[in-house]
């Protein structure tokens, strides 16, 4: 079945490699380095089934020749630890013809060469003789700087941090590219640029051997790398095997701890309510008017005012020293202290409206006499006048 594969590797001098090695290499070809005097031939390598460079359009004709382009690559590159090609390989699907393959990896060169405005070198390569013979792929040798009329300019930047993107829109563009070929031919298969985690699938994701353990491999021999990878994946397998055991004993726990913390409250609940003393609420509460609350707030008020005029004649009765008078009328100030007593209850009535109608009223003149010593006389109106003679 189809499977999709789209990785991007770096073609540095730090580690001891060339641009033109690499393209001489996958393109089975015979290229000379003209900045180390190194001559690289693979010519008699076998397996490569198609090579065709693709550049922008405006680019020099020189670009389409692989030695003048790749030198020029090196040329332009001056540090010793620079990255001098960029490569991007990618699997094609063996459910297509071979034309068809080849279509679809000068697609994705072409419009890779559009975006970047840089030279891309395609080499299709078979399978190997002893190996899946499903294993058709391609590299695409890419420039690092954009190829202009005038030549190579700035570097291309935006592939060399994951952060900008760009690596994830060409892995999704070729999904896109291989499963809208294997829909045109009518195969069914499909390929997934995404993670297991993300397609939801769960199994164990396949290993890549590499060249030297497939050459080993392919003697017969078993190589150390192969059985690390299997002991890697079984000791893989019980952990996970363990972690989903754990999981579940941590699920099961969480519930049991939910269905006792809720049969606790449940218990707290009843035991409340059984010694929580009854209280009868009554069912409707009667609602007062307005003339039954100012007539509460009348009384109130009322009973205030006569509480201070109590006060107020008890202070009063405290500081009053009955006297008498120096001419011994003990009767004229009798009278002059009830006198007072009651203008002072009568104005409290006055203020509160307790008072309505007086009952008796004495005259002004019988409160003269009766408060006027002078004239040597009693008050013979008042009504304390028995208890005063």
């Amino acid at each position: 079945m189809a499977i999709f594969h789209l990785s991007v590797k770096a073609i540095s001098r730090s580690s001891g490699r060339s641009a033109t090695a690499a393209a001489a290499y996958r393109a089975a070809t015979r290229v000379e380095d003209e900045r180390t005097g190194l001559v690289h031939d693979y010519s008699r390598k076998l397996g490569v089934l198609h090579r065709e460079i693709v550049a922008p359009e405006d680019a020099p004709a020189w670009a389409h020749d692989r030695s003048q382009l790749w030198n020029a690559a090196e040329l332009a590159e001056t540090r010793k630890n620079s990255t001098v090609a960029r490569e991007i390989e990618v699997a094609l699907p063996s459910e297509i013809s071979p034309q068809q393959q080849r279509d679809l990896a000068c697609t994705l060169a072409h419009e890779i060469a559009a975006r970047h405005r840089c030279a891309v070198d395609i080499a299709i390569h078979a399978p190997a003789r002893r190996g899946d013979e499903r294993n058709h792929h391609a590299h695409l040798l890419m420039t690092t700087r954009r190829l202009e009329a005038q030549g190579f300019t700035e570097k291309t930047r935006e592939l060399d941090d994951l952060k900008s993107g760009e690596v994830t829109r060409w892995r999704e563009r070729w999904a896109s590219l291989v499963n809208e070929r294997l829909e045109e031919h009518g195969v069914d298969a499909r390929i997934d640029h995404r993670s297991l985690e993300a397609q939801g699938e769960v199994r164990e994701p396949t290993y890549h051997k590499g060249p030297a353990v497939t050459a080993i491999e392919r003697r017969g021999e078993q190589a150390r790398v192969s059985e690390r990878i299997h002991e890697d994946i079984g000791e893989r397998l019980k952990i996970a095997a363990e972690l989903g055991r754990l999981e579940r004993e941590s699920n099961e726990l969480a519930r049991s701890i939910v269905d006792t913390t809720t049969e606790l409250k449940a218990a707290i609940a009843t035991r409340d309510a059984e010694h929580a003393p009854t209280r009868v609420e009554p069912a409707h509460p009667t609602k007062r008017s307005m003339d039954d609350i100012r007539r509460d707030a009348q009384t109130q008020w009322l009973a205030l005012i006569a509480e201070q005029g109590r006060a107020e004649r008890q202070a009063q009765l405290r500081d009053a020293v009955p006297a008498l008078d120096r001419t011994g009328n003990l009767a004229a100030a009798t009278a002059s202290r009830t006198t007072t007593a009651e203008t002072t209850t009568r104005e409290h009535a006055r203020a509160g409206g307790l008072i309505h109608h007086e009952q008796h009223s004495p005259s002004r003149d019988d409160d003269r006499d009766a408060t006027t010593p002078e004239k040597g006389r009693m008050a013979t109106t008042h009504p304390d006048d028995d208890l005063a003679q």
